[in-house]
């Protein structure tokens, strides 16, 4: 217990669910998570009673995260031998159970207790566990255990989910998490370039719809649904992160953690809904963001990207072809790396010179060309409606398999001598399934010498998270 943050905060709520449920029993044990991590953590088991016609005896399991109560609780129904897990709107195979208040916990308007009610409550209006036959029940342990070992890409058994019908007729659909002012101007972008058949803006928001939300409702901007429940965005081919915790954190790296047990809320969920969605990451810092995303979906590294430097390419290659009159170069020019100070321009291919003396002249020549362009580009900030026009542009390349070369954070472990798991922007091929191809880089030492920098600082921050 003496690891928990805020110890008398977690005793006093435990004290309050003990007192209402005394069935359940107490434990501290080790938590895997999907990243493979561990952490030994205080759970609870017990039975919650629900009426479904006769009335039941729930088993569930929670576990308590050191940082409760300011993070909500992992949630898990814990079957007999005896019981099927009957895979849902609130439940998926592994009986790991996603409700509205865990997607909304706030401190301290919720509480364990307030968070059981509710669960009895959507347990009413669909059961989420059935009785086994004897010969079902026999294989249910070898189930549980097949479904404990898939990973992306070994299987293409799919969870049928009791919502599915809501979606159908929509082809492509994306699901944009977070109302703030880059997710509306998301939603605004897809929807003037046409990207998708049907566009969900997820309100994580606490209260009613307020500003952008009311404007988009009010003005009835076509094919989108704003919703507050994480299962309208089933079925979704591309999921749009661009939330940022808005917390009192003092620090960078508390900033950067706050974002994580943010994340830590949704990530589970969106994967759950849409299984073989391509999640595309706006939040910031997008390196570490995008790094966070994929270890918390355990979706292949293909199909978890960040929205990088996509902008600042399109600004260069703009800058080039049209201001500086250097449509060759534009045509392979890139700026990748990290976003913000330490981005750097390169090259995706050379124009073939006679002799030595002739490519270092060229060599010479592009970079002033280069550094005139990156020098106007400057005082251009990433605004909130330019950062959602460079989200549309991808999504467009995804949904309709393009296969055209964008600059987007992908894992650059394996490239430029990187062996740290670290997300950069690098030129890749998207397409219906994320990046089909990275596109090889011209050899620079210096570019190398700065995206290894790069992978370094962003690696040590990475070590310092708590995932």
């Amino acid at each position: 217990m003496s690891k928990y943050k805020f110890r008398d905060l977690t005793i006093e709520e435990l004290k309050n669910v003990s007192m209402t449920y005394p069935n359940f029993t107490f434990s501290m044990n080790t938590y895997t998570f999907k990243d493979g991590s561990q952490k030994d953590l205080l759970n609870f088991s017990g039975t919650v009673p629900v009426k479904y016609g006769n009335s039941y005896n729930i088993p569930i399991r929670l576990w308590i995260l050191d940082s409760h109560p300011f993070a909500p609780p992992i949630c898990f129904l814990k079957p007999t031998a005896n019981m099927g897990i009957a895979v849902g709107k609130h439940v998926d195979a592994r009986g790991r159970i996603y409700l509205p208040y865990l997607q909304n916990w706030s401190h301290p308007k919720s509480t364990l207790i307030g968070l059981i009610k509710e669960m009895i409550a959507k347990f009413e209006e669909e059961l989420p566990l059935y009785s086994l036959s004897s010969s079902d029940a026999a294989r249910q342990s070898e189930l549980l255990a097949y479904i404990a070992k898939i990973t992306e890409g070994e299987t293409d058994m799919k969870s049928r989910s009791k919502t599915g019908g809501r979606n159908e007729g929509y082809f492509n659909k994306i699901t944009i998490v977070g109302a703030g002012d880059l997710g509306i101007a998301c939603v605004l972008a897809v929807a003037a370039k046409d990207v998708a058949d049907k566009v969900v803006l997820l309100d994580l928001s606490e209260g009613a719809a307020k500003g952008g939300t009311m404007d988009l409702e009010i003005f009835a901007v076509p094919n989108v649904e704003i919703s507050k429940d994480f299962s309208a965005s089933a079925d979704s081919k591309v999921v749009v992160l661009t939330v940022n915790s808005l917390g009192n954190a003092q620090t960078y790296l508390d900033v950067i953690q706050s974002n994580v047990e943010l994340f830590r809320g949704i990530i589970p969920a969106v994967s759950h809904y849409s299984q073989n969605a391509v999640l595309l990451v706006a939040s910031h810092p997008v390196e570490v963001m995008t790094f966070v995303s994929w270890k918390l979906s355990s979706f292949p590294k293909s199909r978890v990207i960040g929205v990088g430097a996509n902008l600042d390419s399109e600004r260069f290659q703009y800058v080039l072809t049209n201001l500086l009159k250097a449509e060759v170069l534009a045509k392979d020019a890139w700026v990748i790396g990290e976003q913000g100070e330490d981005k750097v321009p390169s090259w995706t291919s050379c124009n073939v010179v006679a002799s030595q003396t002739e490519a270092m002249a060229a060599h010479d020549s592009r970079e002033k060309v280069a550094n005139r362009a990156m020098e106007i580009l400057k005082g251009k900030g990433q605004r909130s409606w330019s950062v959602g026009l460079s989200v549309a542009d991808l999504a467009d390349s995804i949904l309709k398999d393009k296969r055209k070369v964008h600059s987007v954070s992908t894992l650059a472990k394996g490239c430029c001598n990187i062996n740290s798991e670290v997300f950069l922007s690098l030129p890749c091929i998207l397409g219906a399934s994320g990046v089909i191809e990275m596109v090889r880089l011209e050899e620079d030492p210096l570019v190398q010498e700065k995206l290894q920098s790069s992978a370094g600082s962003i690696h040590d921050l990475q070590q310092q998270l708590k995932l």
